[in-house]
């Protein structure tokens, strides 16, 4: 049985909530700009993951990670943007910011593991 790979399962499932949000903000704020921001960021995470997983070398795969922690990161700042100023209530925002910090810190912690296991 092969086993589960958190990162890919926590940012889709992250990509899922940034899809819903998206058109959340679309239909009751008639926000586009901001919403197609995070939109674009939110699931490029997921997809530069997938990519990493299917890098050519070592080093490929801490490349990819590395853009899509800037992607996280990128992601984090529409999030507060859209939270501080208004357009999202403070609970699901917070929720969902929550949600991004956690997926920065793994992909960090991945990064940082790879590159150590990399000079070894």
């Amino acid at each position: 049985m092969k086993s589960e790979n958190i990162i890919k399962e926590k940012s889709y499932k992250f990509a899922l909530r940034i899809i819903k949000l998206y058109r959340h903000v679309v239909k009751e704020k008639s926000e586009y700009v901001l919403s197609k921001q995070v939109l674009r960021s939110g699931t490029a995470i997921g997809a530069l993951i997938e990519e990493a997983n299917q890098a050519e070398s070592k080093t490929d795969f801490i490349h990819k990670l590395s853009i899509a922690n800037k992607e996280a990161n990128e992601t984090l700042y529409w999030l507060k943007l859209l939270k501080d100023s208004q357009i999202i209530e403070a609970k699901p925002a917070n929720s969902i910011i929550i949600d991004c910090h956690e997926i920065i810190k793994l992909i960090t912690a991945i990064i940082n593991t790879s590159k150590r296991n990399l000079n070894k």
